[in-house]
């Protein structure tokens, strides 16, 4: 019996034998094709990227609703590389000129892109490399005939150097009852995905390959990162315990569904809940959810070659407040740029650095009848029920200002046209950007509330990547500087009598609950996925002698310092 130890990613415990898949390098020798055969083999070429393309295309529609935002993003990004016109014709012209076979010709653009993204600077766009071969690896299984999924999985636990976010769901579909990986990140947008799945995962297991074989009896902990090969009974006994404790867990958070957010004390917390599709907002209402805290616009944008218009766009805001049934609905502008992209051209394609670059609001404000109309069609929206509009990559007093002219003026202007318009529609700011949380006095009296989208707020205060394994260590939130500044952000709120809420992935996080309590955090905005998990956390706490602890919180050093805290202070 061995015991290996990795990142515990996604909670569970999962029992079954070990199915092996070794990281799969590509061994394509240099072959070329007669001059009759070449138009064959372009036809070859693109019946597997049609293939690859249909396939992500049908993966996307079958997860809508599934998929928290980030991983949506990543499949929509693969699904653009695919469409790039610039890789197609590079490979065509291959085959063409040069009379590579498809499947050479696809290797030697691969090369050439590595040797491209090699020579950059930045570690996020370099990241991007792994997404060019997760596209090519598609189109090879399909001139090669490999099916892009490994069979008769059932019951069994997968061992393998990675998994993309795109495979994760076909995986459970096909019956893996656990992931082990001997790299990746607990903040990677496979473990989102997990955790959203309720698929156990332990990640960063460095040894597994080496110590584990096809056909090895495991036990998988997703809570502790440990992994049993070939248990003895005592090892079953103990994931028998656990596999009850787990049914008991679930049946109590059940009857959480309609129960009240109350701490201990009596101290009475919002929840409210992140949505991007009809399903989200379903769920959201089932569960309790006050509202709906961030309800993401751009997987409007994200889906097609064309911009949606004005009707188009209304009837999915109208229909999403309708949903909520008199609960508010906050909705958030558009939100491309960076890894998330679109389609028709409106996203700019040759920024050096998209992350500090052209998205947000600023894209918006760049692009004025294409935020004019989303606003309209926000406007109108308005008339069927409470709805907010929150403002996306916020950095200066000017960019708010600027959003509430034109909401001011598109609102007369529908208002002059027969149209129901709210009198009273809130405006809130995302606290993204580090200098919008230093310098928040500044602009705090041009918005109605905040939202904290700790996500890109951790990543940009610490310089760190969080989907870059080389610095996936450096990227935390339990950071001494993330707390000192989410304290800043939510004691400047509350001077201004101006509500905020986290709707990062911390909000989500049960283990974050208590910490973010003692910060003084009164609401949090959240996956419908995690809503049980938070809503019990909150209620085995104390509010009261939480805050009376938030000194020694913030006084800590390191993360360790700051770990210890939740474990002595998260509720039993």
């Amino acid at each position: 019996m061995n015991r290996l130890l990795g990142l515990p990613a996604s909670r569970g415990s999962a029992l079954g034998r070990a199915r092996v898949r070794l990281p799969h390098v590509q061994d394509i020798g240099e072959k070329r094709v007669a001059a009759n055969a070449v138009e064959h083999e372009l036809e070859r070429l693109h019946r597997a990227t049609d293939a690859a393309r249909q396939e992500m295309r049908e993966l996307r529609t079958r997860l809508q609703g599934a998929l928290p935002a980030e991983v949506g993003e990543f499949l929509e990004l693969h699904a653009m590389l695919l469409d790039d016109p610039e890789l197609l014709a590079a490979l065509d012209e291959l085959v063409r000129s040069k009379r590579y076979s498809a499947s050479h010709a696809l290797r030697t653009q691969r090369d050439r892109l590595a040797q491209v993204f090699e020579g950059m600077e930045d570690a996020y766009l370099k990241s991007r490399m792994d997404d060019l071969d997760h596209v090519i690896g598609r189109i090879q299984s399909f001139l090669h005939k490999r099916t892009t999924t490994m069979k008769g999985l059932a019951g069994e636990i997968l061992v393998c150097e990675n998994v993309a976010p795109s495979e994760l769901a076909q995986l459970q579909s096909q019956g893996v009852v656990g992931i082990v990986s001997s790299a990746g990140s607990v903040l990677s947008h496979s473990a989102i995905l997990a955790r959203s799945l309720h698929m156990p995962l332990v990640v960063a297991a460095n040894a597994v390959l080496q110590k584990v074989s096809d056909g090895d009896v495991l036990i998988l902990d997703g809570g502790s990162g440990e992994i049993v090969v070939d248990p003895g009974p005592d090892d079953l006994r103990q994931y028998r315990l656990r596999q009850r404790e787990l049914a008991r867990e679930q049946r109590e958070l059940g009857r959480l569904r309609a129960k009240p957010t109350r701490t201990l004390d009596g101290a009475e917390i919002t929840l409210l809940a992140n949505a991007e599709s009809h399903d989200d907002v379903a769920q959201a209402h089932a569960l309790g959810a006050r509202g709906l805290g961030l309800y993401r616009t751009e997987f409007l944008f994200m889906q097609r070659n064309q911009l949606p218009d004005e009707e188009e766009q209304f009837h999915v805001y109208r229909d999403t407040v309708l949903g909520m049934s008199g609960r508010p609905v906050t909705i958030r502008t558009l939100d491309l740029g960076a890894d998330k992209a679109d389609r028709t051209g409106l996203v700019l394609s040759s920024e050096e650095n998209p992350a500090l670059g052209l998205r947000g609001v600023r894209l918006s404000l760049a692009r004025p009848k294409v935020s004019d109309t989303q606003l309209r069609a926000i406007l109108r929206a308005s008339g069927y029920g409470p709805l907010r509009i929150l403002i996306p990559m916020l950095t200066t007093r000017e960019e708010i200002m600027s959003v509430r002219r034109r909401l001011s003026r598109l609102a007369a202007i529908l208002r002059n046209d027969g149209h129901e318009v709210a009198e009273n529609i809130p405006v809130g700011a995302m606290i993204e950007v580090p200098a919008a949380a230093i310098a928040l006095e500044t602009f705090i009296d041009q918005v109605d509330f905040l939202s904290i989208g700790t996500n890109d707020l951790v990543q940009y205060l610490l310089a760190a990547d969080r989907n870059n394994d080389a610095v996936a260590e450096l990227y935390s939130p339990l950071h001494p500087a993330v707390l000192w500044l989410l304290r800043q952000v939510i004691e400047t709120a509350q001077r201004h009598d101006t509500p905020v809420a986290v709707c990062g992935e911390m909000a989500g996080d049960a283990r974050m609950t208590a910490l973010l309590l003692a910060l003084g955090l009164t609401e949090f905005s959240l996956h419908p996925a995690t809503l049980l998990e938070v809503r019990r956390a909150i209620r085995e706490v104390d509010l009261g002698a939480l805050r009376q602890q938030a000194p020694q919180l913030l006084a800590a050093r390191d993360r360790r310092g700051i770990e210890r805290w939740i474990t002595t202070n998260a509720g039993s």
